[in-house]
């Protein structure tokens, strides 16, 4: 098998905009007006742009301090990344099912689900376009984005850091999964719902346009069926349960989300003890909705974060027990799985074109077997 083909992309590329401050607008700080008036832009990467002579008005360099006034034409020199290229690479992939309409895959854990700003191939996308010979990228290729901010106003060098390209996709990641990439227009011919990069599991992909609408509407109506696996932090107490609360952004850390009383998006997850440990609890998990990172945001906020989730609370000692042993059998325990031990075990769905019910399943990784297998010691 060859090797995959990696294209060698400029990080940022320079474009330049020009904005003209409207009449009546009242004598504004520049850092204040564009801050205000660039969509995601902070206060902070304004002042650094104009620090660097990045920002122009009336074709002279300015400072911070600098009021606008009607008429001021605003020159922006912005650093963008250069539009993603979908590229077949010859990525093997283990198929569980395909036939004209769909493809379904158990994705192994580490391979993120399509090109972003962050890793623009290497993808499951860029594997099953060599699969299917590049023919699904002419079949079901999405027109672009109709959403408001697609009209210029995202400046990446002016916005905080982001997790665009981060894949910080859902557990489940269908349409209305909160992240940043239809905004910023990225492709994903065929691609109809996500999982993290470090989530393992079954997931389909479609293979042509009426199969793309009909299973999407099957995961924004929530009659797809979704269960997941996870080893989690403590001993669950009850047999089964549901998690609600809605999941917003983290306000102390972009990249993250949280539970949230006063926005954000509902959320509710069903829950079932499939096998408990000293301390740790295998669940059987069900998404009622489908938000970013859903699972492991409401299993750390109930305080059983996923096993090895670095990024909500799991990687590290959650429930000490006694003694240096006890802590180095965990540090043991947590080499054996270096990501978040989640696992889209089922994926139940109806075929686009018969309309019979179709079912599928996948057995725990061997990473998530081995962690079972030592927690039962």
């Amino acid at each position: 098998m060859s090797e995959p083909v990696t294209n060698q992309y400029p990080e940022r590329i320079p474009q330049t905009r020009l904005l003209t401050v409207a009449a009546g607008q009242a004598a504004e700080r520049i850092d204040v007006y564009l801050t205000r008036s660039v969509l995601r832009a902070t206060r902070n990467k304004v002042q650094e742009a104009i620090a660097e002579g990045a920002v122009l008005v009336n074709g002279r360099p300015t400072k911070s301090n600098y009021k606008v006034r009607p008429g001021d034409v605003i020159q922006l020199t912005m650093m963008k990344p250069p539009p993603i290229e979908l590229i077949p690479q010859d990525i093997p992939l283990d198929i569980l099912h395909e036939d004209d309409d769909l493809l379904v895959i158990n994705k192994p854990a580490g391979l993120v689900t399509h090109p972003a700003y962050g890793n623009r191939d290497g993808t499951l996308l860029n594997a099953v376009l060599f699969h299917v010979g590049g023919s699904l990228l002419q079949a079901v290729a999405q027109p672009p984005s109709t959403n408001a901010a697609d009209d210029g106003d995202e400046l990446d060098d002016l916005t905080a850091d982001s997790d665009v390209g981060s894949d910080a996709g859902s557990d489940d990641a269908s349409s209305d999964d909160g992240d940043d990439d239809d905004v910023l227009n990225i492709p994903r011919p065929g691609i109809v719902h996500r999982l993290d990069k470090d989530t393992s599991g079954v997931m389909v992909i479609a293979k042509n346009m009426n199969a793309i609408s009909f299973l999407a509407k099957q995961f924004a109506d929530r009659t797809v069926k979704r269960e997941y696996w996870a080893v989690v932090w403590g001993v669950v107490e009850a047999n089964e349960g549901e998690i609600e609360g809605n999941i917003a952004r983290d306000p102390s850390d972009r990249k993250k989300f949280a539970v949230s009383r006063r926005s954000g998006k509902y959320a509710l997850t069903r829950f079932r003890v499939v096998e408990r440990f000293e301390f740790a609890t295998l669940l059987a998990l069900r998404l009622a909705t489908g938000r970013t990172h859903q699972i492991r945001v409401h299993c750390a906020h109930i305080r059983h974060p996923l096993f090895g989730d670095s990024t909500y609370g799991g990687a590290q000692v959650v429930y000490p027990g006694t003694g240096p042993k006890h802590r180095q059998r965990v540090a043991n325990l947590l080499e054996l799985i270096p990501r978040q031990a989640l696992h889209a075990r089922t994926l139940g769905f109806r075929h686009p074109r018969t309309g019979a019910m179709m079912e599928f399943d996948s057995e725990l990784p061997e990473d998530m077997m081995e962690l079972v297998k030592e927690l039962k010691k």
